[in-house]
């Protein structure tokens, strides 16, 4: 394959990519490691985390590059409602969730909130949303989006969580057997039914 036409098909990943490029699907497509270093430095690319690197048009993705560069993270509470469309602003901080025990000092150094849970409630509803750049990140589903607000009520700002539950509550695709399978696994089933009742 000459230079040229892979540097299309590098060319082509990046447009699929919304700007980024990923060393793991370069090897994927049969284009060597050396290719991949002569591309990005023809291209002018900056390399924004291990095995990603950005285009000079494209704007930086946080929640992307954030995911990408830890794979356990999960987007939740004020996060993940900016991402369903269950907050009327962008939260002033990143929420995310990971099992106890990982050690998450480095999130925390950069004033992202983290939530740790046991491992049996970790991967409760896990799904994907987009970023506003277009990148699938790991998130906590509408429903257990709405169960984490329930349990952490007590630190959450009252607009916002009234806000979420009741845009949450109002709209076609929420799962009521879903939320209150995930309440019952929070233990917080009783609340949540208090809730329902009044709002529904």
């Amino acid at each position: 394959m000459y230079l040229a036409t892979r540097f299309d098909l590098l060319d082509d990943l990046v447009e699929q990519g919304n700007g980024y490029l990923r060393t793991a699907d370069v090897v994927a497509k049969g284009v060597s490691k050396p290719t991949l270093a002569e591309y990005v430095q023809a291209r002018n690319m900056e390399r924004v985390a291990h095995g990603i690197y950005l285009s000079e048009e494209a704007w930086p993705d946080e929640l992307f590059l954030l995911s990408a560069a830890n794979s356990r993270i999960v987007f939740s509470h004020e996060t993940a409602l900016h991402l369903h469309g269950l907050m009327e602003r962008e939260p002033s901080s990143i929420c995310v969730t990971v099992k106890n025990g990982y050690n998450a000092s480095h999130l925390r150094q950069r004033s992202i909130r983290v939530y740790q849970v046991k491992a049996d409630v970790y991967s409760l509803g896990i799904t994907q949303a987009l970023t506003t750049w277009g990148h699938a990140v790991p998130v906590y589903d509408r429903d257990r989006t709405i169960c984490d607000l329930v349990l952490h009520k007590q630190s959450m700002d009252i607009q916002i969580f009234q806000y979420a539950m009741k845009e949450y509550m109002a709209g076609s695709d929420k799962n009521l057997n879903h939320l209150m399978l995930y309440a019952e696994k929070l233990h917080i089933a009783d609340k949540m039914r208090m809730y329902t009742e009044v709002m529904l």
